[in-house]
């Protein structure tokens, strides 16, 4: 997510799973660049979505994820109605009851919001937050980010695999694959285009795409109300490449020229 999401995500985790991110990556059989070059190549399309099915059960285990029963779940799926898939990448949505203020989409579809961030957010704001982050996985940019993470963290020894299946990930080799994708970042042409495709995915599903702006908007207040900070988690949400203020002035422009009535 120096982006909203892992994005990622990529994009994104934040302290949610601090014992495991934190865990010290134990090397127990050196490697050398040969092989490194050799595991880079042979990462099939299969390995990886065998790798991000694995991540993302693995951070639905180790995050309270909320009942379908729960005010928090029956508000997303409310919201969500309608976002099915993405570039024919069916999504799934679930909520995090977590303390930190985040969200994140990985490569697969799955998108996870914080309970703390639908807290602070209205509705629209959400949808914005959804929306962009949808927009990096119909890029894969999701994919791309989750891949470099996993070849420079997660299996920086090396890829372990029979007949072509991937070799499972440690607890520690998850942890470091989080810390990765946490500190990923996307371009600014990247950014630009998550937020065109997410307005325009919000428009043809039927939602209001002023929440492009909106979403933007309350994320810059955030950040002016906890001072700006270079280090703040509030900064993790969305890059800072391009502004916020360019961010929203592009979307506001274009909601504006075409005739969307503001929420």
């Amino acid at each position: 997510m120096k982006k909203f999401f892992i994005h990622c995500a990529v994009a994104l985790c934040c302290a949610t799973f601090a014992t495991q991110a934190q865990a010290q990556f134990n090397i127990k059989k050196a490697v050398g660049g040969a092989a490194k070059v050799v595991q880079a190549t042979t990462l099939t399309d299969a390995q990886m979505a065998a790798y991000v099915k694995e991540y993302i059960d693995w951070m639905d285990k180790h995050n309270q994820v909320c009942a379908e029963d729960d005010p928090y779940t029956l508000r997303l799926k409310k919201l969500t109605q309608g976002l099915t898939e993405v570039e024919g990448i069916p999504l799934n949505f679930k909520v995090y009851y977590v303390i930190d203020v985040n969200a994140f989409a990985c490569a697969d579809g799955s998108v996870r919001v914080f309970s703390s961030l639908m807290d602070i957010m209205s509705d629209e704001e959400l949808l914005g937050v959804i929306g962009h982050e949808v927009g990096h996985v119909a890029h894969k940019d999701s994919k791309k980010a989750f891949r470099t993470a996993l070849l420079t963290s997660a299996l920086k020894d090396g890829i372990s695999s029979k007949g072509g299946k991937a070799a499972a990930l440690t607890d520690s080799q998850l942890g470091n694959l989080g810390e990765a994708l946490v500190n990923a970042s996307y371009s600014q042409k990247q950014e630009r285009n998550a937020d065109d495709y997410g307005y325009e995915f919000l428009k043809k599903n039927g939602k209001n795409p002023w929440s492009m702006a909106l979403s933007f908007r309350k994320l810059k207040q955030m950040q002016e109300d906890a001072g700006a900070k270079k280090d703040s988690k509030l900064n993790q949400l969305f890059s800072t490449h391009p502004d916020l203020d360019a961010r929203i002035k592009r979307m506001e422009e274009r909601a504006t020229v075409e005739g969307v009535a503001k929420p």
